[in-house]
């Protein structure tokens, strides 16, 4: 962009972008992470998220990775973004005021963004499914981090608490975490989030999620390496992983909770963790497996067989179906969620688990981007969990939702050429999502 500090923004013209956080946010472009003040739009490239101290009004981040796990701490944080190319972020000025609009995806003059803004929707009853319009119930859970997430998640409307991130919850003085510090963060988290029902999922370090007290070992953390599970017979996550299992178990008769097992790749393998999990409860708990790679997938009938309950992590699924790692923005383009392949995969795995679908959980980012929720709920997916701040917008799309004619979407879409085909039927502008070109006036 160009630098003009106290230009006027009568010449703004109004830029489509993605939408990713929604809400709506008004203040002067500042260019860089360490220009970002509390009253700015702040404009960085994706490399440069994590290093934001200061909490802006809004993000506008460029050739951003959106599945990277820099960017769904945003969601989490509730800081209303959009996703820019660069040659949309050419068309900035430094210095202008602008308004952003995170559920549109706009950016531009503040009177003419603000003319098209909607308010946003009641949230539906907490504690409860949501109900289509045919009368079919989805339940919309909630993803957190902690305890502040937990009573987003209530004010949100979420019908329970579908993943806590465990990985998040670390002393912050870096030691190694004990029993006592997860059970103190887990007892905070759950009263927090009562009544709802709370899935604590184990451990997960990968990528952008290692922890403080976890050492730099060759393999570990990179996108299809060590990560998960699969570092739970390596110290010193063995035993951050037994003392999550243990602070459970002693909470276990005060609060309703579940757990599920990060990374699994085959059912034998979940098979395992499920022993040894039970075997340091004092009494059981049900106990899930997340799915987070097509041969996992693949194999969703056997495993809903082994396990209480099953949730696919649709965001390392679509790293593995891919192969582009989610982190790394220069591939971010090549991770289309809208590419036809993704949803006949989904639907081969739907098919395949068959009465059992009921009992899986969809999580990650997927179920949350425009147009997408109607296509799961089409293949028969009635469980999601969202980041809290969407569970409202993703409500009122559910109440005026037909599931006859999502089930009708969804085989359009599966039988598109190409993701610029599944978008024309979906109403979403052509493109590709993640790396637009040039950008069109609103």
């Amino acid at each position: 962009g160009r630098s003009s500090e106290g230009c006027g923004s009568s010449q703004m013209r109004s830029i489509q972008a993605i939408p990713y956080v929604p809400g709506i946010a008004r203040g002067v472009l500042r260019f860089g992470a360490a220009n970002a003040t509390a009253h700015s739009l702040t404009l960085v490239r994706g490399a440069e998220i994590a290093s934001l101290t200061a909490r802006p009004a809004g993000i506008l981040a460029v050739d951003a990775a959106p599945l990277s796990h820099v960017m769904i701490r945003l969601l989490n944080a509730g800081i209303p973004t959009l996703i820019l190319g660069s040659d949309q972020a050419a068309q900035l000025r430094e210095g202008d005021e602008a308004l952003l609009d995170g559920v549109r995806g706009v950016v531009g003059d503040p009177a003419e963004v603000l003319a098209q803004t909607e308010d946003p929707p009641h949230p539906p009853r907490s504690g409860v499914p949501v109900t289509t319009l045919d009368g079919v119930t989805v339940s919309l859970r909630a993803s957190i981090a902690g305890a502040q997430g937990a009573a987003l998640a209530l004010s949100s409307g979420a019908s329970a608490i579908g993943l806590v991130r465990s990985e998040y919850l670390d002393p912050p003085d870096g030691e190694l975490p004990d029993v006592g510090f997860y059970e103190h963060a887990f007892d905070g988290l759950c009263r927090t989030a009562a009544p709802l029902a709370v899935t604590v999922r184990l451990l997960d370090a990968a990528g952008d999620k290692r922890p403080a007290w976890l050492p730099d070992l060759p393999g570990v953390l990179t996108a299809l390496g060590l990560q998960g599970s699969r570092l739970y017979d390596r110290e010193p996550v063995r035993s951050v992983m037994l003392a999550q299992i243990e602070a459970l178990g002693r909470l276990a008769p005060e609060h309703p909770l579940s757990v599920l097992v990060p990374f699994v790749t085959r059912t034998q393998e979940f098979l395992r963790w499920r022993e040894t999990i039970l075997g340091v409860l004092p009494s059981p708990l049900p106990v899930g497996a997340m799915a987070e790679t097509p041969a996992a997938v693949l194999e969703l009938a056997e495993l809903a067989d082994a396990a209480d309950f099953v949730a696919i992590g649709c965001n390392d699924l679509l790293q593995c179906l891919f192969a582009a790692d989610r982190d790394l923005s220069a591939v971010a383009h090549l991770v289309d969620p809208y590419a036809p392949a993704v949803y006949r995969f989904l639907r081969l795995a739907a098919r395949a688990a068959g009465t059992r679908l009921g009992r899986v959980q969809l999580c990650g980012l997927l179920p949350q981007l425009p147009g997408v929720l109607p296509i799961l709920v089409g293949l028969g997916f009635s469980a999601f969990s969202v980041e809290p701040l969407l569970i409202p917008w993703l409500a009122r799309t559910l109440e005026t939702l037909d599931t006859a004619s999502a089930a009708l979407i969804a085989e359009g879409v599966c039988a598109a050429r190409d993701a610029d085909a599944a978008r024309r039927l979906l109403g979403l502008p052509p493109g590709a999502p993640w790396a637009l070109g040039a950008s069109a006036g609103v």
